[in-house]
């Protein structure tokens, strides 16, 4: 490349990285308003590595190996552990690691905020999950309503419940027995559904088919669908909660038919997670949640692509 071509392609990625400074400096504000709700609630702001030996197995998610071990894909496992040592009410906004994830939504490396309680079920995670936007929402100074890419919503509790049959019933052109059947699941998801979610309010898409919920409680009484929700604003799926599983021998099971699945699939094979299995033994009923700092970002800033709301993006490095 020609000096000429260099200092032009050098004053491109500058003029790129200043426009999105009004929505870093949003970003920053929004980061502080969590941690200050998580503060004031009594929880405590955890750190867990992000190099760990054995990722949970699950089969439409690749890990990225470090050298013998891996980069997480979530903080999730090491922070059931410290539920399992006795902790009670933990958080953590982290930077997570997929391979081969990127488009207008998604980056191979990206910030998840997490948080963990004991003695609750999915239904109280949800009352946070309003609580906790709601209050962001307030301290950026944007009240209790936001507009996004052209929607009104409205971020006053309660918000719209509805479980992914009905969902189907509504929407789709499959019921969901079918889509399962069919293997269409995703793609009914992606193109019929999620579209219609969370347009005016905030959406929990509730009760999963056990299938799609390999870390989640089975629903009392009614054990073809887990506990398990996602949250979706302005169509954008935002965060995926469950009341979690804490029988290590049900875990167990899980994981060894994903792993199958994935070596059937040709996939990368993980090592069997047997530290946070063990830790099941004595890990409490608790509820759990991952909720995207980026794409919580993007909502708050207006914006349909997640490089707007990032420092850098993999291809300007």
């Amino acid at each position: 490349m020609s000096p000429g071509l260099k200092n032009r392609s050098s004053l491109n990625e500058q003029r790129r990285l200043a426009a999105r400074k009004q929505h870093l400096f949003l970003r920053a504000r929004m980061v502080q308003a969590i941690r200050q709700f998580f503060i004031e609630n009594d929880y405590l702001e955890v750190e867990t590595p992000q190099l760990i030996p054995a990722p949970s197995p699950e089969v439409h998610i690749e890990a990225i190996r470090a050298g013998n071990q891996f980069l997480h894909t979530s903080p999730e496992i090491c922070m059931k552990q410290m539920l399992g040592a006795g902790y009670t009410k933990i958080f953590q906004i982290s930077k997570c690691f997929r391979q081969g994830e990127r488009g207008n939504l998604h980056l191979p490396e990206f910030t998840l905020l997490e948080w963990y309680r004991t003695g609750i079920d999915y239904n109280h995670l949800m009352k946070e999950c309003e609580a906790l936007i709601l209050w962001v929402s307030r301290n950026l100074d944007m009240g209790e309503k936001l507009r996004y890419q052209g929607m009104d919503i409205d971020l006053k509790a309660p918000w719209e419940r509805i479980s992914v049959s009905e969902a189907f019933f509504r929407y789709a052109s499959l019921s969901l027995e079918m889509a399962l059947k069919k293997g269409t699941f995703d793609e009914l998801m992606v193109n019929e559904i999620e579209p219609h979610l969370g347009v005016t309010k905030p959406t929990f898409l509730c009760d999963y088919p056990v299938s799609l919920a390999a870390l989640a409680r089975l629903k009392p009484g009614n054990p073809d669908f887990a506990e398990r929700f996602e949250i979706f604003v302005g169509g954008l799926e935002l965060a995926n909660g469950f009341s979690e599983l804490t029988d290590p021998q049900e875990q167990r099971a899980r994981f060894e038919r994903d792993l199958k699945q994935r070596c059937n699939s040709g996939k990368q094979v993980y090592p069997m997670a047997e530290t946070f299995l063990k830790s099941l033994e004595h890990m409490p009923e608790a509820a759990g949640i991952a909720l995207g700092i980026d794409r919580l970002a993007m909502i708050f800033a207006n914006r349909s692509k997640i490089d707007h709301v990032v420092s850098f993006t993999p291809e300007e490095l």
